[in-house]
């Protein structure tokens, strides 16, 4: 019998979302500091991509958020307002 292995992308399209529209767990808190941010470590430190450069500005998709934290953490400018999602919303995780 021969392993499979996944790729990161097969993985996250294995769980499943229930994104609350109403009220995003994630926010940026003021785009005019991502846009003066130079290095928007956001944009490629975030394992499900939801931070996008366009031009000077980030643009944020919460939908396939993995909840991890990370954009949170390697602001430079704390500018990331996270909060867990509501009581069951966000991604639910199915192993493969």
């Amino acid at each position: 019998m021969s392993l499979k292995y996944f790729t990161i992308e097969e993985r996250l399209n294995a769980n499943a979302w229930d994104v609350d529209i109403h009220r995003p767990h994630i926010k940026i808190k003021d785009l005019e500091q991502c846009r003066k941010c130079e290095k928007k470590p956001c944009t490629y430190m975030c394992p499900a991509k939801c931070y996008v450069q366009q031009g000077d500005y980030v643009v944020l998709s919460t939908e396939a958020c993995v909840e991890c934290g990370t954009c949170r953490v390697v602001c430079p400018y704390n500018n990331i307002e996270w909060n867990y999602p509501r009581s069951g919303m966000g991604i639910w995780y199915r192993f493969t």
